[in-house]
């Protein structure tokens, strides 16, 4: 099994990162969840949202404590939150960041394998409003594989419906634009 945790605020697009993703994995035939958690709903606060895929049926419907992925919509939330503590030792922290990894690992004391992507500017870019979700997803895809391209992109129409082809093209963006770094030894 693998396992997701979302963070990002609200009005990102965290909640629907983890179904779309979700959706892209049952469509592949295979089984998952996703859900969400937060308190009181408000444009702007921190939310988390969790996302399970394998193989076979999943019975287990608890928040996910250690994820083999972790997604960081949003970059403030690293100053609020230790996005990378549960993780699994060998996960992957995929972030929307455009500073240096170096000034990353060094602020944060990340030692993870991370994936980092200026979702904002592709975002920005591509669709025209700085919502993040369907561009970390490209990231996420890019720095896992735990999807192929074209399910999710099937998500994102399916959700979409008219302004579904701005995402994908910012997906597909995240997907070129994305540099994996491994972790340093």
């Amino acid at each position: 099994m693998i396992e997701f945790r979302f963070h990002g605020r609200g009005g990102q697009g965290a909640v629907t990162s983890a179904e779309l993703l979700a959706l892209a994995a049952i469509n592949e035939g295979r089984y998952a969840q996703a859900f969400p958690s937060f308190g009181p709903e408000r444009r702007g606060a921190p939310v988390v949202a969790f996302a399970r895929i394998d193989n076979a049926q999943i019975r287990n419907r608890t928040v996910v404590q250690r994820p083999n992925v972790v997604c960081v919509l949003d970059p403030s939330i690293l100053n609020i939150a230790k996005v990378s503590e549960g993780m699994a030792p060998d996960g992957t922290l995929v972030l929307n960041w455009w500073h240096s990894v170096e000034e990353l690992r060094e602020q944060y004391n990340l030692k993870c394998r991370l994936a980092l992507v200026n979702a904002n500017n592709i975002a920005r870019e591509v669709i025209g409003r700085v919502i993040t979700n369907t561009t970390m997803l490209g990231a996420l895809v890019k720095s896992t594989g735990v999807t192929e391209a074209e399910p999710l992109e099937a998500a994102i129409h399916h959700r979409f419906g008219r302004i579904a082809a701005r995402n994908i093209a910012a997906f597909r963006r995240a997907l070129e634009e994305t540099a994996v770094e491994e972790v340093p030894s």
